[in-house]
């Protein structure tokens, strides 16, 4: 693809950038010179780690145990060891700062909003983490969540990791299944939910389904209640239920669990592509390390700086938002639709908390677009200075809406990564001019490069596998339940022995930037929550009229949607009524973002010899890309009827 030669946004040279703060420090502190930011780039992926140890510094981290070594390198690269024999403790470095400045807002479409200080978030995590304590919750125990986007979520997380609890989450609005397809397998001791949550002017009750959840998850000894939708909710059929309200008690006192450096911090859940989604751990200070990096360095959080990610609590965003407390920042929550009761809702709402960090989807900016939306005219935006997105690619046209519609003097940094790393690859650089459809720079110390299938390094601007060829600190510690680390070396280091290999398919610039074409897997990314084909096929299968189906992610202009191929029973036509039947079977027992854009009857489905679903030769015969492998398909004649179809 030929580079952009004119630039959309230049970086304003008379404000300092975090990133040329930390450039003068590494300078002064190791004698080097670096002309640009590549130099610099290279000297962070070496493997002296002499990088991780000078951010760790600059960024001061706050150890109780200093490291002995700062990494250790082992046979394979998911082996090594960072900050070796150190300690520190995650809720600690997020909760150093003590005044009276804001550490959270709260707003949501009912138009409630909650103001949190630094020294009153200090205070209700210290009386949680001393309730949770009672409740006999101990370090490597779980904690689970099935809770809105609210402080209460943020208030419990950082409680339960003061003790040294494992946390993990999800939306209320994935149907029940899914829920036990997440939260079920890691067998958490305490989970919190709220009663009910609002979206889009509807409320949606959920007491019936955390019944059901206390009752199918054994290891549940206690259900936290939040109140929500209601002031008082009627928990009497919830088993082993109390409001949050009743659990706590004025006596308190928060001390901070001292733990190694990889102890485990969240469980965040993948696609589900092969069966039940796998759970991914990642340790405290690799995630700690990481956000901190991205948000300095990459995203110019200043102290004071107000940021907002539009997310909930099943995606990677919510964790990386929350992480902006340690540098010292204000995070804002929203909680309902986006564009309830209007377009203008978010913007609105930057103006009004002057934020100055705005991160959404290209999802959101289509909608935009298609309503001709255009707060350059509708709103100040006097305090925004950059605009972040991630959850699939930023095209072109999304570039064009933000600096013709948005706002002109603007920083449009897309981000990539993943829950897999809970962090990015590649995103923003406030040192580096904007080009439209690129991101602007690969991570600092993410040794990212871009693969043939053969696995040898592709020329600039050629596309392939998007690869990690060194180990970096917030690679996952396991997962759960595989202690032998099988899952995790198939999940990540199967197509290419000791080397990271991401699922996403890829291009380097003549910029230094990065395009993302998309996934190079099979996994279905609506709206950046990601989704496995498992997970839909489970549900359908269910449907008496359906036989077999097969799902793929279909990228355009409106994000990442879902097309859903079906293979009815004989005898059975594929109506409006089935198809309307099909999507809300898929909406109340797996979620909304489960349900598929469109859906096409077929006379045949695509299988390999094995007798697996072949997604990535539907994929690619839709696409009209070559078929890789079609000597592994049992059938390839199935594939004639998708070489026709136009998706």
């Amino acid at each position: 693809m030929t580079a952009n030669k004119t630039p959309l946004w230049i970086p304003n040279q008379e404000h300092e950038s975090l990133l040329t703060s930390f450039i003068r420090y590494v300078t002064k502190k190791y004698d080097l010179n670096f002309q640009n930011y590549d130099e610099l780039h290279n000297w962070s992926i070496q493997p002296s780690g002499d990088f991780w140890n000078a951010f760790a510094n600059y960024s001061e981290i706050e150890f109780k145990k200093p490291p002995n070594k700062i990494v250790n390198y082992a046979s394979h690269i998911m082996d090594t060891e960072w900050f070796t024999d150190s300690e520190l403790n995650f809720a600690a470095n997020l909760l150093k700062r003590k005044d009276n400045n804001p550490a959270i807002i709260y707003r949501d479409e009912r138009g409630r909003r909650t103001e949190l200080t630094y020294n009153q978030l200090f205070e209700q995590v210290s009386q949680l983490s001393s309730a949770l304590i009672r409740l006999g919750v101990k370090k490597g125990d779980v904690v689970a969540a099935v809770m809105t986007n609210c402080p209460d979520t943020v208030i419990a997380m950082l409680a339960s990791s003061s003790i040294g609890a494992i946390w993990t989450s999800c939306s209320p609005d994935f149907g029940i299944d899914s829920i036990l397809d997440r939260i079920g397998q890691v067998k958490p001791k305490i989970l919190f939910a709220v009663d009910g949550y609002q979206y889009g002017g509807k409320t949606f009750e959920t007491l019936p389904s955390i019944s059901v959840l206390g009752s199918k998850i054994k290891s549940i000894e206690q259900i936290v209640i939040v109140a929500n939708l209601n002031k008082k909710p009627n928990i009497k059929n919830i088993p082993k239920s109390l409001m949050i309200s009743d659990l706590i008690e004025n006596e308190h006192q928060l001390n901070f669990e001292s733990l190694p450096f990889d102890h485990p911090l969240f469980i965040m859940y993948s696609s589900g592509t092969t069966g039940k989604p796998k759970c991914i751990i990642h340790g405290a200070g690799g995630t700690l390390i990481q956000h901190l990096k991205e948000h300095q360095l990459h995203t110019n959080l200043m102290v004071n700086d107000r940021i907002f990610f539009y997310t909930t609590c099943s995606w990677m965003m919510w964790n990386w938002l929350v992480t902006a407390l340690a540098s010292k920042a204000t995070i804002i929550l929203y909680e309902g639709s986006p564009f309830y009761p209007n377009q203008n809702t978010l913007w609105d709402m930057v103006d009004e908390e002057n934020i100055n960090v705005f991160g959404i989807s290209p999802r959101y900016l289509s909608t935009l677009m298609k309503e001709q939306c255009m707060p350059i005219k509708s709103n100040r935006l006097d305090s925004l200075k950059t605009i972040l997105s991630t959850g699939s690619s930023l095209l072109p046209s999304h570039y064009n809406y933000v600096y013709e519609s948005v706002k002109q003097d603007v920083q449009l940094s897309s981000i990539s990564g993943g829950t897999d790393i809970i962090s990015c690859f590649a995103l923003g650089n406030a040192n580096l001019p904007v080009y439209s459809g690129e991101i602007q720079s690969l991570g600092l110390g993410m040794s990212v490069e871009i693969f043939d299938k053969n696995g040898q390094k592709s020329e600039m601007g050629e596309k392939g596998e998007l690869v990690c060829t060194k180990p970096f600190p917030s690679m996952p510690i396991g997962f759960f339940n595989d202690s032998n680390k099988l899952q995790y070396r198939k999940s990540y280091f199967e197509k290419f022995e000791n080397i990271w290999t991401h699922g996403d398919y890829a291009e380097l610039t003549e910029n230094n930037g990065l395009i993302i074409h998309g996934r190079s897997d099979a996994t279905l990314n609506p709206g950046g929550v990601r989704i496995g084909t498992a997970e839909i096929y489970r549900q359908v299968e269910k449907i008496p009229e359906i036989l077999e189906s097969v799902a793929i992610s279909e990228t355009g202009n409106q994000d990442t949607l879902i097309t859903l191929f079906v293979l009815l029973k004989e005898g059975q036509t594929l109506t409006n009524e089935l198809k309307e039947k099909i999507k809300q079977h898929l909406k109340i027992n797996a979620s909304p973002r489960h349900v598929p854009k469109k859906i096409i009857a077929v006379p045949d489905i695509p299988r390999t010899l094995s007798g697996k679903t072949a997604e990535l030769s539907v994929k690619a015969a839709i696409e009209g890309r070559e078929i890789e492998n079609i000597n592994a398909l049992a059938n390839p004649d199935s594939l004639k009827f998708f070489n026709k179809e136009i998706v």
